[in-house]
């Protein structure tokens, strides 16, 4: 009875051949290892490819909600107006301000809001108000300067859930409807307005009226909201905290209050009469509906209810003369223009990596497909057709690939929550099939007809086929095309330019696999006479490599193509911060007053805290204005010695200490010539020659610009003038700015030690408060839009004071630049994306191994017949493998270093860099050292490791295996 060959008859350590009559089953356990190690690298290109969707779902979802939370409500909220237009009856003039029709009118309103432009009920405040606010006379009322108070009334609808009362009860209407004909009605105020304008529970406001008597207002409770910060209150700011306005025009300001009174939502009517009445419906966005992948239907959302065909449907059912305004579109067009500089970046990462998972799955294929090289001999041989055989090994691929891709999915899946499916769904659909089919395809190919023998395919005697040359110079020419393309483009320009990184990592492998025999025909030459056998030996090893080498280098250097570029966006991303913080506070840490000299204490205070290494002191004159012309110029007194030195140290206008001395000025004399340092456009603007500086205190000094320096570290800008303090008048040469050096200086000790809490310099200690054209606006003095003095007259007197002295570190600074979940979720994904380069070109390497490790262990077992040592053995194996190791290498290392240098200046980093175009230059793509240096080193260290692994396992057990008959 003649047995049937098992899988584990074989040669070289094979599975052998497998009976065609085998199922399924019975062939993946025959090849166990290779089908788990495939199903784990489908499981994890599936995740990773599921992932990235999802992942820019996440972070442009949170970017565009974290956008529409810090605008302004205001800002955000369609608002939707209608005035009162006149009737032929009073009766009609009512029937429309009462809370049935205004709800009716409501309900267009939200109806014409089309998806995905989804709005927050629950926000959206409506009613009647008064747009213009309406003086009252009522004598207890504050008046800061003697101007009549003024006030808002607004029926705002669902006031009783947005409020929490503190006193009293919320405001009703009493002895029946309220008309035009009510004299009496009730009202609430908020804590901080009756607060502010001293109102009680039972105060009577008096507000005049055109047709009548003066309307009494009467306040029957205080009331606390819910969600001060949210659109039901922020649209109309001054209806829940009063406003100081000032008078258009008076000196000195002339300030008066306006505060809002909360009638009762039924009692619009009574208003008829008021000055400026006119109905309101706000539409405030569900943030929680918002989607990054729909900015642009939204923004379509938005213009079609602003000015298209919403804004129609209200002109028709709710009011002819309905005004729609909103600056939403503003905040989604920044949003936009936000993106539009990160996706490209993030595109060129997906791309990279994407193409390295490509050939690291088509170089698992060809590992899998030499396996069973022999297997699909035999079973042509036998007469199996190409297409049954694909066929066969389509169905044993998508057992493992198809379950591993699933699994990939659902990890992704659970690890990224609250994002689409489908674009996950279809990246790892995409991964799975490529899985799937990799390994059928090239059987096929290697075995469209019946072969016994398939010949020497050796690195060194094989010549490329006219096809391989042809399909070589397409790449070129696509290649040269793309990187042109991004060139001039830039990297907002089409998809295909993406892929400039890694088909210019392509060009390279093809180019090197051209040029690699050359180097190894040299050393076989230069070795065939050399002493022993373990170097001769392995360089003719080395050249009788298969031919089929150009995968492997392909994914090596396309892996350290992506990774060098990665890594250099993201130190170019660190490096673009950096400089930012650095330009703006000018050290590693500033201390400056806005309001005068620093106290004569405070530098001594400040040395001796820990972290500060040296401190320069600087005299500041922002006020300082050119005599000539008018204009400020500001002036910076300095020490020249310790301001050069701190030049040199951040590299911000490093000059020659000794030019700046007043060597042709006496001491203390202001009337002499000061040598000075300029920036280029006050050089190109004044001259160099001497002329004059009016200094804040009235007095003058003469300047000549003896060198031009782009930046300095005292003053921020493009206009400055740095010249030697010894030679100021006294009251000019005192210390106003502390310019500080330190790594690890901490921002708390120092505002303690300065006296105040910090801040920004250049922020405005100006206490005036209010704005000086919004006499007539209800909205102005919100104290969440900035304004300083609103509820308090003395408010922009203490935020002097605490702004007199201001501490800023350019650690925190630099903090300031990541703004945007855009912003971070993309330099994450960078991240992400080098270390899964990183991890292909692993496995790459991993899978060369494997795929010659059989040849590797039956040439260790022959050698060692012949006596060879085993650590003859291990030296053979590293020097094999070191040729094609240092060109990788190398070439990665050159090739990183030439696509950097070649996308570069296509590539802005801006976008993802910082919150706002810099004025100092867009930020750069450069070469990063480490990113070229630390890949390579990591590539060559584990080409060479691994087969040293692998001889010393192989040295430990047996040669019987290896050697049987007709193998030694």
């Amino acid at each position: 009875m003649t047995a049937r060959p098992g899988p584990g008859d074989a040669r070289d350590g094979l599975p052998g051949p497998a009976d065609a009559r085998d199922g399924p089953a019975t062939r993946l356990r025959a090849f166990a290892g290779t089908s788990v190690a495939l199903a784990l690298l489908v499981a994890v290109t599936a995740t990773l490819a599921a992932a990235f969707p999802r992942a820019v779902d996440r972070y442009t979802d949170a970017g565009l909600r974290r956008a529409v939370a810090q605008a302004l409500p205001d800002a955000t909220t369609v608002q939707v107006q209608a005035a009162l237009p006149r009737y032929p009856s009073v009766e009609e003039a009512e029937d429309v301000l009462r809370p049935g029709p205004l709800a009716a009118a409501r309900a267009e309103v939200l109806a014409a809001a089309q998806a995905p432009l989804t709005p927050d009920r629950a926000r959206s405040a409506y009613g009647v108000r008064t747009a213009e606010t309406v003086p009252v006379t009522d004598p207890w009322l504050p008046r800061p300067t003697g101007t009549l108070p003024e006030v808002v009334l607004a029926a705002q609808q669902d006031l009783a859930s947005h409020t929490r009362v503190t006193q009293g009860r919320l405001p009703r209407t009493t002895g029946g409807t309220a008309t035009s004909r009510t004299t009496r009605i009730e009202a609430a105020v908020t804590a901080d307005t009756a607060r502010t304008l001293r109102i009680r529970v039972g105060s009577v406001i008096h507000v005049p009226t055109s047709a009548r008597g003066p309307l009494a207002v009467r306040i029957t409770g205080i009331v606390v909201p819910r969600d001060p910060r949210g659109a039901y209150w922020s649209v109309a700011p001054v209806l829940r905290t009063p406003a100081l306005h000032q008078v258009p025009g008076s000196s000195p300001p002339d300030r008066y209050w306006v505060g809002g009174l909360l009638i009762a939502p039924d009692a619009g009517p009574a208003l008829l009469g008021v000055a400026g009445l006119t109905r309101y419906w706000n539409v405030s966005p569900d943030a929680a509906a918002l989607r990054g992948h729909d900015l642009d239907r939204l923004a379509s959302a938005v213009a079609a209810l602003e000015s298209g065909p919403g804004g129609r449907r209200l002109r028709a059912t709710v009011d002819e003369n309905v005004d729609i305004q909103t600056r939403l579109d503003e905040v989604l067009a920044g949003q936009t223009r936000l993106r539009s500089g990160i996706d490209p970046l993030v595109l060129l990462a997906a791309v990279g990596t994407g193409a390295l998972a490509v050939i690291v799955l088509a170089m698992a294929a060809g590992v899998a497909a030499d396996r069973r090289r022999g297997e699909a001999a035999l079973l042509r041989a036998r007469g199996a057709s190409p297409t049954g055989l694909a066929l066969r090994l389509l169905a044993e691929t998508a057992a493992v690939a198809v379950p591993a891709g699933a699994l990939g999915l659902t990890a992704a899946l659970l690890l990224l929550p609250g994002a689409r499916t489908a674009p996950a769904v279809a990246a790892a659909l995409v991964v799975t099939l490529f899985a799937c089919l990799a390994l059928p395809a090239r059987v096929m190919a290697a075995h469209r007809t019946v072969r016994t023998d398939t010949g020497r395919e050796d690195l060194v005697t094989a010549r490329p086929s006219r096809r391989r040359t042809v399909a070589e110079l397409a790449v070129l020419v696509i290649a040269a095309g793309t990187v042109v393309a991004l060139r001039r483009q830039g990297s907002g320009g089409a998809g295909p330019v993406a892929a400039a990184p890694v088909l210019t990592g392509v060009v390279a492998a093809l180019l090197l696999v051209r040029l690699q025999p050359l180097p190894l025909r040299a050393l076989g030459r230069a070795t065939a006479r050399a002493r022993g056998a373990v170097v001769p030996l392995s360089v003719a090893h080395a050249a009788r490599a298969s031919g089929f080498a150009v995968l492997p280098l392909l994914a090596l250097l396309t892996a350290l193509t992506t990774a060098a570029f990665g890594g250099s966006v993201l130190a170019g991303v660190t490096a673009a911060r950096d400089r930012a913080a650095l330009l703006a506070v000018g050290a590693d840490g500033r201390v400056e007053s806005t309001t005068g000299a620093l106290p004569g204490t405070l530098p001594d205070r400040v040395r001796r805290l820990p972290g500060v290494r040296a401190v320069t002191e600087a005299g500041v004159a922002y006020e300082a204005k050119a005599r000539l012309t008018g204009e400020p110029v500001p002036l910076a007194g300095v020490d020249p010695g310790a301001y050069a030195r701190l030049a040199e140290h951040t590299g911000l206008g490093p000059f020659d200490a000794a030019r700046l001395g007043r060597n042709d000025a006496s001491g203390g004399d202001a009337g002499r010539t000061l040598p000075a340092l300029a920036s280029p456009h006050t050089a190109e603007v004044y001259g160099t020659g001497p002329w004059d500086v009016l200094l804040p205190d009235g007095s003058t000094v003469t300047v000549r610009v003896v060198d031009v320096v782009e930046h300095t570290p005292a003053v921020v800008g493009d206009d400055f003038l740095v010249v030697d303090r010894s030679g100021l008048p006294r009251e000019a040469a005192r210390a106003t700015t502390l310019l500080l050096t330190g790594d690890t200086l901490d921002g708390r000790a120092l505002r303690a030690a300065a006296g105040g809490p910090g801040g920004d310099p250049g922020g405005s200690g100006d206490g005036a408060g209010g704005d000086p054209g919004g006499a007539g606006d209800p909205t102005a003095g919100d104290p969440a839009a900035g304004d300083p003095t609103a509820g308090d007259p003395t408010a922009g007197t203490a935020a002097a004071a605490d702004d007199a002295v201001g501490v800023r570190l350019r650690g925190e600074e630099r903090g300031r630049h990541v703004d945007s979940p855009l912003q971070s979720g993309a330099e994450r994904l960078y991240t992400v994306a080098v270390a899964a380069g990183a991890g292909y070109a692993a496995v790459a390497l991993l899978l060369t191994v494997l795929r010659t490790a059989p040849e590797r262990t039956a040439l260790l077992a022959r050698l060692r017949t012949m006596g060879m040592t085993r650590s003859q053995g291990r030296r053979l194996l590293i020097l094999t493998a070191l040729p094609q190791a240092c060109l990788a290498a190398v070439g990665g290392t050159l090739t990183g270093w030439a696509a950097v240098h070649l996308l570069a200046p296509g590539v802005d980093l801006t976008a993802v860099a910082l919150t706002s175009p810099p004025t100092t230059g867009e930020a750069v793509l450069r070469v990063d050292p480490l990113s070229l240096a630390v890949p390579a080193l990591t590539v060559l260290l584990l080409a060479v490791g691994v087969p040293a692994v692998h001889a010393w396992l192989a040295g430990r057990r047996g040669s019987v295996r290896e050697l049987r008959l007709g193998d030694a």
